[in-house]
């Protein structure tokens, strides 16, 4: 039984998993495709995923988790410039595994891990402080909404009171013509 096994050991020891993940995210990052086996491309599609989210939160401290597992500056520098920038506007799903072929040696399953394009019609926030597209349209939409609201408010006491002047204005005729027949 495998129960609480949350890792993959692939045969080997801790130190070259380590080893060899750390060199397949980098190639992954500086070439955004890699093919190897099913197995590694998912393990390897993960761990990008998670690098690519420190590179999109950009701060100091996501900087060195991300010195941890990217080697090169070519590709830290691509990860927390160009690739946070293509992904600002998604929340995940950055990595694509698509199985390919059988090695031919082993006959080992074989796929393909990429990273995907921006969504098309997706726009980067411009300033870090600004809302994601999609919490800004959201915040619109509660804005309009809650200016009709206030319209409709300041259009109810506004009958009213022309009601009122209107009632106001029959009881003055009425006052009007019962002095006339007084007299």
């Amino acid at each position: 039984m495998r129960h609480r096994v949350n890792t993959r050991k692939l045969g080997r020891t801790s130190a070259h998993r380590v080893s060899m993940f750390r060199n397949m995210v980098s190639s992954l990052i500086e070439h955004e495709k890699l093919e190897t086996t099913h197995e590694k491309a998912r393990l390897v599609g993960r761990l990008a995923e998670r690098m690519i989210t420190l590179g999109k939160r950009g701060d100091l401290h996501a900087r060195r988790q991300a010195l941890r597992i990217v080697r090169g500056r070519e590709a830290h520098s691509k990860l927390f410039g160009e690739l946070a920038e293509r992904f600002a506007g998604r929340s995940g799903g950055y990595t694509r595994v698509l199985r390919t072929r059988r090695r031919p040696g082993d006959a080992a399953e074989m796929s393909i891990v990429s990273l995907l394009e921006a969504a098309p019609g997706a726009k980067a926030p411009a300033e870090k402080g600004e809302k994601a597209p999609r919490k800004k349209a959201a915040a619109a939409k509660k804005a309009t909404t809650d200016k009709a609201k206030k319209a409709e408010k300041a259009e109810k006491p506004a009958k009213k009171k022309a009601g009122t002047k209107k009632a106001a204005a029959k009881k003055g005729a009425r006052k009007k013509k019962s002095s006339k027949s007084e007299d």
